[in-house]
């Protein structure tokens, strides 16, 4: 594991690689709005797939580097996903650009731009709670490339049966919230939630290369 700081036009990023011995891709992650990239799904997949041939690149935006609480507006933070798009590409290898929820919109709005492989989506914010009038499909949709989403059974962000039907792939995390955690009663553990993610990122990413 190391880490890399990436100057963008939106502040210093930091990059911590998790790489592969014999790489046939590289997979970006972004965070959350309300977190950074300890989330426990970032560092499963960190954790789980450089033994399957993909460096994981978990990427912490400008205003998490700096130490600020809240995240700025969303072309802040595209500024920021671009600028460490170099130093992503560098090993010359195709890039898949994916991230959670906040960090998944942007994955999606400049994926296009950027000439990423294929898009990872962990708990897409289709909409805020509640108001599901207020729908973000169309980011989703516009990504431009392949496009996988994992989505918790009791999202209130959005649950995967709300989402449109086509244009991409779903995997779905049976009760499972916005941050992929399940009641204690629930009959999905902890630990098979994190096996649904990464065994079906591994399966997604083997249909990719």
């Amino acid at each position: 594991m190391t880490t890399e700081i990436v100057g963008t036009d939106a502040g210093d990023a930091r990059i911590t690689w998790h790489r592969a011995g014999r790489p046939r891709l590289v997979l970006a992650l972004g965070h959350g709005a309300g977190g950074g990239v300890e989330a426990r799904d970032l560092r499963a997949l960190a954790e789980a797939l450089p033994g399957h041939g993909v460096t994981v690149a978990l990427v912490e935006q400008p205003w998490r580097v700096a130490g600020k609480k809240v995240a700025p507006a969303p072309k802040t933070l595209d500024t920021g996903w671009r600028g460490v798009w170099p130093a992503l590409a560098e090993p010359g290898l195709p890039v898949v650009s994916g991230g959670r929820s906040a960090g998944a919109r942007v994955a999606c709005r400049t994926a296009a731009g950027l000439g990423a492989h294929a898009v990872l989506a962990l708990s897409f914010p289709l909409h805020p709670p509640g108001r599901p009038e207020k729908s973000r499909a169309e980011e989703l949709l516009g990504a431009g490339v392949p496009t996988l989403v994992v989505q918790g059974g009791s999202d209130p962000f959005g649950r995967p049966e709300e989402f449109p039907q086509g244009g991409f792939g779903m995997v779905q995390v049976p009760y499972a919230d916005h941050g992929f955690a399940v009641p204690k009663r629930a009959e999905t553990t902890p630990e098979r939630v994190l096996e649904i993610i990464t065994g079906g990122v591994r399966e997604w990413i083997a249909s990719l290369v």
